[in-house]
């Protein structure tokens, strides 16, 4: 049986493109059983002919169907609705816990999850409406305009000029780096992998902070590394638990957010800087120091790079906070021998960054408006900062630490309600919550949690959280 041009639905006065409706139209007719597996469609001319479009319009709504696996094209024969067409509700994703480290992914999960949760106060990004994608959609058609190719690998170390502009901001945080020696990564998580394959092997020790950014942690396992936790004060990690576990373990490597950190929001001071380098460099450990909040920092805080240069230290930089969370653009910075060692590794396990993605970042740095839009984040995050922190208080919450800046506080919850049980109470509300298991090892993790003050900002919130602690609180009671 042949579908005729009379089984198609076409408007010309419609605005949507005329492919795009043809498209429409067909797939709407295959998943609603009206076009049966095996009908025949009219030939590109025929239907092109009696609607009155191009054929190449029609040509192009047939390889869209083909592509979507609606229909098949049968050279010399035609194209006919699929005997096993894609219409049936198709399951994207596996299930999450057949994963052997679906514990420790589970956050991450969550935060990527785009149909579950509403509204994240648990999530590790800013919203996106605070970062708006203007700037980036125009960047996008100046590179669509350039006359240079897309479709070659790009310099083994990244985008040259963006190299150059990223030296030129380090220079700012006292931090001496030629182009030559940085790396530029598909995005810090990227980074902090490349530095484990060059440093660590299976069953070395790793200090990381506690609390501390949960997929260090992940990472570590990977590459069969033993984390060694180390109790992060508000003026850096504990020197007298830091000398112990350096003469106890001998780590290879400390992985540190050196300013805002996550989840505490706190920066290491001056004078524990000095003595937690004085102690590294004791024991010949690295330091990776993590700066990917460093353009929330309006202050220039100090930098253990600025200190130590690059003999035993990397410095770890992203854009994705600041810009987009899709655009993933991270870099590192080391010396010479360190940043060649790693270049090959990040050639051999995913050959070069995306050139598109780096010249968009480059024109985004560098077009005047990215200044301006880190004073307006900076200043947005400072008019919602100590309102919603007295909002956490007035509920009972404690907060460790009022930071000074970014978007993270580490909140101690009120009295006998557990992190983990208000999670999946606030869930029900559809709030994602980020408890404190995922940040620490320590005992008293589970009354804590990270929030995301930028995430706070929807009443919708504190009504779910207001009665999501009303319920933990009946059953802490029972």
């Amino acid at each position: 049986m042949t579908i005729t041009a009379a089984d198609w639905a076409f408007d010309k006065a419609d605005s949507h493109p005329f492919v795009e409706q043809l498209v429409r139209h067909a797939t709407q007719a295959i998943g609603e059983g009206r076009w049966k597996p095996g009908e025949r469609l009219p030939s590109i001319r025929t239907l092109a002919e009696q609607i009155a479009v191009s054929r190449f319009t029609v040509a192009d709504a047939y390889e869209r169907l083909v592509a979507a696996g609606l229909v098949v094209s049968r050279q010399g024969s035609g194209v006919y609705v699929a005997r096993s067409p894609q219409t049936r509700r198709l399951v994207l994703e596996v299930d999450a816990s057949a994963s052997a480290m679906a514990q420790e992914v589970a956050l991450l999960r969550q935060v990527m999850d785009t149909e579950r949760f509403r509204y994240k106060p648990g999530s590790g990004c800013l919203p996106a409406d605070w970062l708006g994608d203007q700037d980036i959609r125009s960047a996008l058609r100046e590179l669509a305009r350039q006359p240079a190719p897309l479709t070659e690998y790009g310099s083994a170390q990244g985008h040259p000029a963006l190299r150059s502009q990223l030296a030129l901001r380090l220079e700012q945080l006292n931090i001496q780096a030629d182009p030559s020696q940085i790396l530029m990564t598909a995005s810090a998580s990227h980074g902090v992998d490349l530095v484990l394959r060059a440093l660590v092997r299976p069953g070395d020790r790793v200090l990381v902070d506690d609390p501390g950014f949960y997929n260090f942690l992940t990472l570590l396992r990977l590459v069969g590394a033993v984390p060694v936790p180390v109790p992060r004060r508000l003026e850096g990690p504990d020197l007298a638990v830091l000398r112990q576990v350096l003469a106890e373990h001998q780590p290879v490597l400390y992985i540190t957010n050196s300013v805002l950190s996550n989840p505490v929001g706190a920066s290491v001071g001056r004078g524990r800087a000095y003595k937690v380098l004085s102690l590294l460099a004791e024991h010949r450990c690295w330091l990776l120091e993590d700066d990917i909040y460093a353009d929330f920092d309006p202050w220039q805080s100090l930098r253990y790079a600025s200190l130590a240069g690059f003999e035993r230290t990397l410095y770890l930089g992203s854009l994705s906070k600041t810009l987009s969370a899709d655009f993933r653009v991270g870099f590192i910075a080391g010396n010479p021998a360190m940043i060649a060692e790693l270049t090959d590794i990040k050639l051999i396990t995913g050959m070069s960054t995306s050139t598109a993605t780096e010249t968009i970042m480059y024109r985004l740095l560098t077009g005047g408006r990215y200044r301006r839009h880190l004073e307006q984040l900076r200043r947005r995050l400072d008019e919602v900062r100590e309102p919603t922190l007295a909002r956490f208080e007035a509920m009972g919450f404690r907060v460790e630490h009022r930071p000074a800046g970014g978007f993270f506080c580490w909140l101690r919850l009120p009295d006998g309600i557990g992190a983990g049980r208000l999670t999946g109470l606030a869930a029900e509300h559809d709030l994602l919550l980020a408890p404190g298991r995922h940040f620490s090892r320590q005992p008293e993790a589970d009354s804590h949690m990270r929030i995301n003050i930028a995430q706070c900002q929807h009443e919708a919130v504190w009504r779910g959280l207001g009665e999501a602690l009303e319920l933990a609180a009946q059953s802490a009671a029972s």
